[in-house]
């Protein structure tokens, strides 16, 4: 009887190690779980505009490479209004995303939804801004990217103007964005490189393409002598390439030029032309291809838990100088589709 009892008991010992051997779950397989999890985000963008030729462009190749991972996403739009921005992102909260980029129509009215996002878990990127709520913030030295685009037009007139025949300069910036005001004073002061050999006639606005050409036809009426235009990015190029070409029925004058910021597809191509106004523009990556890749990256690092304490919160982006020397080389991303 002993003996069958405790035949009974080992059975039943054998069946339980059986049944934990199928229910522990082996280190490989927690890895792969781990790894699959890590496959898959929800992420929430929301832009100050995609009217803007440039935000438009980049952020229509982020939806491509976000697409290619398989990841969730949606990309809106604010128009340019911060009680709109912070309903988005505050959906975003709602839907459950892993992680909320904002480009910020104004960076401190959505300081506080952003705290509730990372209060709630969501990681936060911030584009443009050195915002104080966020996980990491992908930011340009606005100030430095201002001298840098003007020193290309300060060149320009020093080589076609003088003291005795001033080039007349019209600065195109959108003031009421904190960083591009920054970048437009950049302007001012880079200008300073050819100093004495030039007058500012006129300080515009022009953040889009159809606003800044009917401003630019403005001061082309008010100043028809203007011929050197600085810019804060690409809408203001693009509306200022199209009102010259027009004034002068296509044959931009060699004393005549447009230097800018962005480096869009549209920009660089008028510059690769040599027959329109567009000269110089300085670019973040080098081209939409490039800047998305960069920001996906950004996105990556950031939901893999890369450190961005301290004195690495703020990651500032590098400039490239684009002429018709090297335009060819940024170009070509754009040729290869």
């Amino acid at each position: 009887m002993k003996k069958k009892v405790l035949s009974v008991i080992l059975s039943v010992a054998m069946v339980a190690a059986l049944l934990v051997g199928c229910t522990t779950k082996s280190p490989v397989k927690e890895d792969e779980k781990d790894a699959e999890k890590k496959d898959s985000y929800k992420v929430g963008v929301t832009i100050q505009s995609l009217e803007n030729d440039y935000w438009a462009g980049v952020f229509g190749e982020v939806e491509k490479m976000l697409k290619d991972k398989g990841w969730d996403y949606t990309i809106v739009d604010c128009k340019d209004n911060s009680a709109t921005q912070i309903s988005q992102i505050e959906n975003f909260i709602t839907a459950g995303c892993d992680l909320i980029m904002v480009h910020p129509s104004d960076p401190d009215a959505v300081e506080d939804v952003c705290k509730q996002a990372l209060d709630a878990g969501v990681k936060v990127m911030c584009w443009d801004d050195k915002m104080e709520n966020t996980t990491a913030n992908w930011v340009l030295d606005n100030t430095e990217l201002g001298i840098t685009i003007a020193k290309p037009a300060a060149d320009f007139i020093n080589e076609h103007y003088s003291a005795d025949n001033k080039a007349e300069v019209c600065v195109i910036g959108y003031p009421q964005t904190p960083i591009l005001l920054e970048r437009e004073n950049g302007i001012l002061e880079g200008l300073k490189g050819a100093e004495g050999k030039y007058e500012v006639v006129a300080q515009i606005e022009g953040l889009e393409a159809n606003d800044a050409q009917t401003n630019v036809e403005t001061v082309l009426q008010a100043h028809p002598n203007c011929k050197v235009f600085v810019t804060i990015g690409a809408g203001s190029d693009i509306g200022a390439n199209q009102a010259l070409l027009t004034k002068y029925n296509g044959n931009i004058p060699e004393d005549c030029g447009i230097f800018s910021g962005d480096a869009t597809e549209q920009q660089m191509r008028a510059i690769k032309s040599g027959k329109e106004a567009s000269n110089t523009t300085v670019g973040f990556e080098g081209s939409n291809t490039r800047t998305a890749k960069a920001c996906v990256g950004m996105y990556e690092k950031i939901l893999n838990g890369d450190d961005f304490s301290g004195e690495k919160h703020n990651i500032f982006r590098p400039f490239v100088v684009i002429n018709a020397d090297n335009v060819d080389e940024y170009l070509a991303d754009y040729d290869k589709k």
